[in-house]
């Protein structure tokens, strides 16, 4: 059997489609290039309270070549999660089930491919949004596209609209040429969309304005000003995706089954799924999104999501689930109770 770099890595890739992934490349591991900017963006504070990107694994995203020992390239792949799928109260990425483990699990398949097809045992690990590395520039690197200026990778035939996952590899895989070109142009319809002006600059997110960091990451009260702006969105937001060109024309279906929006989030309707989140007890909080990304935020961020979102678009008829939760045992949720209850009654008659 032919066990050369180039067709073993011609037939990752293609085993790696045929898994359901949508693009492939592949990337030597080493100094990511935007080592820098993204140690000058912490500086900046634009991390807010995520400490998890500070701490232990700063070291570790200076160099691919840390976080598993002994890898030296990685198989870079992608998926899309349905970027024409309707928008709605949760972003199109936490609607199904939980990414992590879907891709994770194809990952592992392709290990065990490359182990079988070299017939030696080969030193690897997956990573998905789950280790300490760069991965849009480690995308770039193997080919899959470029740093939009949502901040997104961006793929000129699929759009923004995929999860990236990478299985790091002890193995002389032969590398394709980086994506060099930046095709967003002049354009800067993200910028201009985003409610809470989270980017503050072309490829520069503050997370301390983004209502995705806002509704999943922060632990504590959302600041007033913020409140407003985020509308109808309880679980994430994707809005600078959606008025990206790039999406416009060239987002596609939804193909994974495991990816499809449960039965929850299928009519869009943000006003019940606010009531449905504030009356959940902790069992059917556990139940209802086992299995689901959308676990990232404890049941008390989700009633405090809620509670902003009934503040508004609520009616009257939404005044006794805020007021259910005038005496939860959450200081956050109660605060936000109080606040989405005197905006619907200040504007009680016109509801």
């Amino acid at each position: 059997m032919e066990t050369t770099g180039q067709s073993i890595s011609e037939r990752l890739k293609a085993q790696a489609y045929g898994l359901g992934f949508d693009l492939a490349g592949i990337a030597t591991l080493g100094t990511p290039d935007t080592a820098a900017q993204f140690d000058a963006w912490l500086v900046a504070g634009n991390a807010g309270t995520m400490r998890y990107l500070q701490d232990g694994g700063a070291e570790l995203r200076r160099d691919t070549r840390l976080p598993h020992p002994g890898a030296t390239h990685a198989l870079v792949v992608a998926m899309n999660y349905g970027g024409r799928e309707p928008a709605g109260p949760v972003a199109r990425y936490a609607r199904g089930d939980d990414y992590h483990e879907v891709l994770r699990e194809r990952l592992r398949e392709l290990h065990q491919w490359l182990e079988a097809e070299t017939g030696m045992a080969i030193n690897a690990r997956p990573y998905v949004d789950s280790g300490p590395i760069l991965e849009r520039d480690l995308a770039q690197r193997a080919g899959l596209g470029w740093f939009g200026k949502n901040t997104c990778l961006i793929n000129p035939k699929a759009g923004s609209f995929v999860f990236l996952a990478s299985l790091f590899v002890d193995y002389p895989l032969t590398p394709d040429a980086p994506f060099e070109a930046d095709r967003c142009g002049s354009c800067t319809r993200c910028l201009d969309a985003c409610p809470t002006h989270a980017l503050t600059a072309p490829r520069v997110l503050d997370a301390n304005l983004c209502i995705s960091y806002l509704t999943i990451e922060l632990r504590g009260a959302i600041p007033e000003v913020l409140r407003e702006p985020i509308g109808e969105l309880v679980y994430g937001c994707d809005i600078c995706q959606e008025v990206c060109p790039w999406n416009v024309s060239f987002a596609t279906t939804l193909r994974e089954s495991a990816l499809r929006a449960r039965d929850m989030f299928a009519d869009g309707d943000a006003r019940s799924l606010a009531r449905e989140l504030l009356m959940m007890e902790p069992a059917d909080y556990a139940a209802t999104f086992r299995g689901s990304a959308i676990k990232r935020a404890k049941l008390w961020m989700l009633k405090r999501n809620a509670c902003v979102v009934l503040g508004n678009v609520g009616t009257t008829e939404d005044l006794p689930a805020l007021e259910a939760r005038l005496s939860d045992d959450n200081v956050f949720v109660r605060e936000h109770a109080v606040w989405a209850l005197a905006r619907l009654q200040a504007r009680a008659p016109t509801i």
